[in-house]
């Protein structure tokens, strides 16, 4: 009987540009509570957002209109600022637009593996 081994996910990680706006508010890597984090991954929506980043950047940030959701602008709005008043993401204020990217670096550092796991979840079939 032979083991079935799945390959893990690429993540790809787009190196920063220069000259980027600041960051909005988030809190430090020292700050970053698990509990805060795990909160923020534990919807289904949020979780899905932070692995398509992970799984699927074609540049360094991306708008939520990137993403395809189907959902008001401002149930949108509440789940990326959840994401990253955690920690979990990074956003930048472009004119009108806010672009978001994961904190990889930042979460590896803080919960080695907790990166690679959300990477491998693999989502139901219902959105």
């Amino acid at each position: 009987m032979s083991a079935t081994v799945r390959q893990a996910p690429v993540i790809k990680v787009v190196p920063e540009p220069e000259n980027l706006p600041e960051p909005l508010p988030e809190p430090a890597v020292g700050e970053l509570r698990l509990e805060t984090v795990l909160g923020a991954l534990s919807d289904p929506l949020r979780l899905r957002i932070v692995r398509k980043l992970l799984l699927e950047s074609e540049a360094f940030d991306h708008s939520c209109g990137w993403f395809g959701l189907d959902r008001p602008k401002s149930s949108l709005t509440h789940h990326f600022k959840a994401l990253r008043e955690a920690g979990v993401t990074r956003q930048r204020q472009y004119g009108l637009e806010r672009r978001s990217h994961v904190r990889v670096d930042d979460l590896n550092a803080r919960f080695p593996g907790l990166v690679d796991l959300v990477a491998a979840w693999t989502p139901p079939d219902t959105p």
